[in-house]
């Protein structure tokens, strides 16, 4: 595997400029996971092993923890064009394979905005793909995001068939198959509101999965600083600490919040421009979690137990000195 879509899947394969365009770009910022590197391995390995093939991959995690970042990760890796689609309840099988809908004229238009009497006149009608359909006949990277919030039975069914590595879609133009490339990565919260357990024949038609929790302390930490560019350790490890244990004391305590990676680097940019560390903590990251007051009781009291409270007292102070001193100095190489 390699960071610069050199591990192409189709080689001999001619993009477009406009697929080009939406192969992802992988930012400075963006580290390896270990997810990453063992995803593209198994998919590199299975390519051309017919049903032996992995081209359907389950992300399954909690809010933050890097799904849709790995999504676009392995766009860049295999230089395929990336496109996503996100599910809610009461999507119809329109959503899934497309809609057939009129075409108005621009002339036509005109008179409509004139108010003018278009009685009589011929309608166009013209079919018009879903995003999942478009990703299917082209071979792109396509990510299905929270597919486990979909109500509608019928809907599931059509998704399954179109999941189906030798599958085909029968739409209203014409039956499709399922282009060579075309790789699909359903990342599904697990603690969201709304969210059901993942449809079984949906998980069947996965050939491989990952279970996504938040990173280590240390990754956590190492992202972060690409990421904003700032390196005062003491205030990343406490920071990181206190994240660890929030999350881990809301979904003890059946708090439907989620402490992540967003909240981290939101927390630490804060306090990078100037912010408290206390008083940002709670924009950044706490009420994100909960604004209930007891929640927000049990969140603090375990911050306290762990003596994190104090902790971040001394890193705001630090933090603050540090953003002083940077002012300072910048004051000094400016003087004339």
């Amino acid at each position: 595997m390699t960071e610069h879509g050199e591990d192409l899947l189709s080689p001999a394969r001619q993009l477009s400029d406009v697929e080009k365009d939406l192969v992802w770009k992988k930012p400075l910022s963006h580290k390896i996971s270990e997810e990453e590197r063992r995803i593209s391995k198994e998919i590199k390995r299975n390519w051309n092993r017919g049903e032996m093939k992995i081209a359907n991959i389950l992300l399954e995690g909690d809010a933050g923890s890097g799904k849709t970042q790995l999504a676009k990760a392995l766009s860049a890796n295999f230089g395929l064009p990336y496109t996503k689609v996100t599910c809610f309840a009461d999507m119809d099988k329109s959503d899934i394979m497309g809609a057939i809908l009129p075409v108005i004229s621009s002339e036509r238009s005109e008179r409509l905005d004139l108010v003018e009497n278009t009685e009589g006149e011929e309608v166009e009608y013209r079919f018009y793909p879903s995003e999942i359909v478009r990703a299917y006949q082209n071979g792109y990277l396509l990510e299905i995001q929270e597919p486990n919030v979909i109500r509608d039975a019928a809907v599931l069914m059509a998704l399954n068939s179109a999941l189906e590595l030798d599958g085909s879609i029968n739409l209203p133009t014409g039956i499709i198959r399922r282009h060579p490339d075309f790789v699909v990565v359903i990342t599904a919260n697990r603690s969201y509101v709304g969210s059901r357990p993942l449809n079984e024949a949906l998980r069947d038609r996965v050939q491989h999965a990952e279970k996504m929790d938040l990173p280590t302390k240390e990754v956590m930490i190492e992202r972060a600083i690409a990421k904003i560019g700032y390196t005062t350790q003491q205030v990343l490890n406490v920071f990181a600490d206190t994240i660890i244990i929030l999350d881990k004391t809301a979904k003890s305590n059946a708090i439907k919040g989620v402490a992540g990676m967003r909240s981290y680097f939101y927390w630490v940019d804060a306090v990078a421009g100037g912010a408290s560390a206390t008083e940002s903590l709670y924009h950044k990251v706490i009420y994100k979690i909960t604004t209930d007051s007891e929640e927000i009781k049990i969140l603090e009291a375990a911050l306290k137990s762990n003596g994190l409270l104090a902790s971040l007292e001394k890193a705001s102070i630090d933090a603050k000195n540090e953003v002083k001193n940077e002012v300072k100095k910048n004051e000094i190489i400016t003087m004339p």
